[in-house]
C-alpha cells in the first residue's frame, strides 16, 4: 500500500475554524460496522479469547475474519459445517470467513452480502496471524474510501503470552509493534510465571505503550465490554496515560516535571530520565526498583506543557514530523491547550494519517495542560522536544 498522499495535516485549529473530522473520528457511527483487530504473538491465546467471545450468550452477531496462515483456526465444533466456502455460518448466528485474497476484498464482500440481506452481522473481529504487523490492517480503514464508507475501526486488542513475552519482545519487532499499536492489552498464561515476572512484564509494556489498558486474563475469560466498543480510534478528550508507570524509576520527579519543564526547554540537562514530558524506555537508574533494562525499538514519549501552543506553528511542526517519521510512528494522540480557543483540541494519528477536532471547553477548575503521547520505533526524542518548544505561543 502506497503511503504517499495520505498525510492529513492539522488544519484551522483556531476557534471557529473547521477541523478535520475525516480520518480518525466517527462519521455516522450508527450506520457503520464497528471493527476490532485482535492481534498477539504465536501462542498468546487469541483463538481462545475469540472462541469465548463467539460462544458467549451476548446476543450479538459477529463476523470473524481469520487469516488462513494463523497457527490454529476457529474450532470447527462451533461451525455449522466444515465446508470449503469462504464464508461459514456459525451455530450461534455469527459468521466466519477466511482471507483468501486481501483484507480489502474480504471486507467488501462481507459488506455487499450484508447490504443484500444475505448475511446478518453487527460487527467484525479480525484475527491476525501471530507474525502480523497491525499497522497495515488498521490503515485499511482510513486509506480506502470504500471500506471507510462501511466500517469504523473501533480498537486494536493485543494478547501477550507472559511465559514467552520477554524473549519475543527481545527478538521480534512484530511483537513490539503489536504492543505499540494496542488500545487494550491482555496478558495470558500469567499462572505459568511468578508474580514478580508479571510485574516486570507490565512495567516493560507500559514504557512501550502507556496509553493502553493492561489486564491479566485466564483462558480468555474477559468481559465483552473490555474487548468490544473500546472507541480506541475515536477523537475524544480523554488521553489515558498510566499515572504510575514512571514510579520506581526516580522518586520525586513526578511532582517536579512541571517546574523543570517550564525553565528547562532549551537546556538539554532535562534529558535526564524521569520527567513526564520526556521519558522513554531508556530511562533506567540502577538501584531504583528491580526492573531490568530493555532497549526496545518501540518506545513511548510523553510530553506535557502548561503554556499554550501556537496553532500554526504546531500544524507546521507536526505535519513535518508525520511526513518524515510517519512510518515509524505507530500511534500518537494529544489533548492540547491552544492559543485562541477556549476548547480543548484533540488530535490522533496512525503512521502518516492524522485527524484533529475541537473538543469540550476547558472547565474553570481545570488546569489547562497540553498532554501528548507518541508511540513509535526509534522515536526522534530530541527533535520532538526541540520542535515542540518552538511551538509555544
Amino acid at each position: 500500500m502506497s503511503k504517499t498522499g495520505y498525510t492529513a495535516r492539522l488544519t484551522n485549529l483556531t476557534a471557529g475554524g473547521p477541523c478535520r473530522r475525516d480520518l480518525l473520528t466517527v462519521r455516522d457511527s450508527m450506520a457503520l460496522i464497528p471493527v476490532t483487530i485482535l492481534t498477539g504473538f504465536l501462542g498468546s491465546g487469541k483463538t481462545t479469547l475469540l472462541q469465548r467471545v463467539l460462544s458467549e450468550a451476548h446476543g450479538q452477531k459477529i463476523a470473524v475474519i481469520e487469516n488462513e496462515f494463523g497457527e490454529e483456526n476457529i474450532d470447527n465444533e462451533i461451525l455449522v459445517s466444515d465446508t470449503q466456502e469462504q464464508i461459514i455460518q456459525m451455530s450461534n448466528g455469527c459468521v466466519c470467513c477466511t482471507i483468501r485474497e486481501d483484507l480489502r476484498g474480504t471486507l467488501q464482500l462481507l459488506a455487499a452480502k450484508r447490504r443484500k440481506g444475505l448475511l446478518d452481522f453487527e460487527r467484525v473481529v479480525i484475527e491476525t496471524t501471530g507474525l502480523a504487523d497491525p499497522g497495515p490492517v488498521a490503515q485499511t480503514f482510513f486509506m480506502d474510501e470504500e471500506i471507510a464508507e462501511s466500517y469504523l475501526l473501533d480498537s486494536i486488542v493485543t494478547l501477550v503470552d507472559a511465559k514467552h513475552a520477554q524473549q519475543q519482545l527481545d527478538e521480534r519487532q512484530e511483537a513490539q509493534r503489536q504492543v505499540g499499536f494496542a488500545d487494550q492489552i491482555f496478558i495470558s498464561k500469567a499462572d505459568l510465571v511468578s508474580e514478580a515476572e508479571v510485574e516486570e512484564l507490565i512495567h516493560r509494556i507500559k514504557h512501550m505503550n502507556p496509553r493502553a489498558a493492561i489486564q491479566t486474563v485466564h483462558f480468555g475469560q474477559v468481559a465483552l465490554n473490555q474487548v468490544l466498543d473500546l472507541r480506541g480510534f475515536n477523537l475524544n478528550a480523554r488521553l489515558d496515560i498510566d499515572p504510575d508507570f514512571l514510579k520506581g524509576e526516580e522518586p520525586g520527579h513526578d511532582h517536579a516535571h512541571e517546574h523543570e519543564h517550564e525553565h528547562g526547554h532549551h537546556d538539554h540537562g532535562h534529558e535526564a530520565c524521569g520527567h513526564d514530558h520526556a521519558h522513554d524506555e531508556s530511562c533506567h537508574h540502577p538501584g531504583h526498583g528491580h526492573h531490568h533494562h530493555h532497549d526496545d525499538d518501540v518506545k513511548s514519549f510523553v510530553y506535557r506543557e502548561t503554556r499554550p501552543l501556537d496553532p500554526a506553528k504546531l500544524e507546521d511542526f507536526l505535519g513535518a514530523i508525520v511526513q518524515v517519521y510517519g512510518p515509524k510512528l505507530l500511534r500518537y494522540k494529544g489533548v492540547l491547550n491552544m492559543k485562541g480557543t477556549e476548547r480543548k483540541v484533540i488530535f490522533q494519528g496512525v503512521h502518516q494519517l492524522m485527524g484533529s477536532d475541537l473538543g469540550p471547553q476547558w472547565r474553570a477548575d481545570e488546569e489547562r495542560q497540553s498532554k501528548m503521547v507518541f508511540i513509535g520505533i526509534d522515536l526522534p526524542r530530541d527533535i520532538l522536544l526541540q520542535g515542540l518548544a518552538q511551538c509555544l505561543a
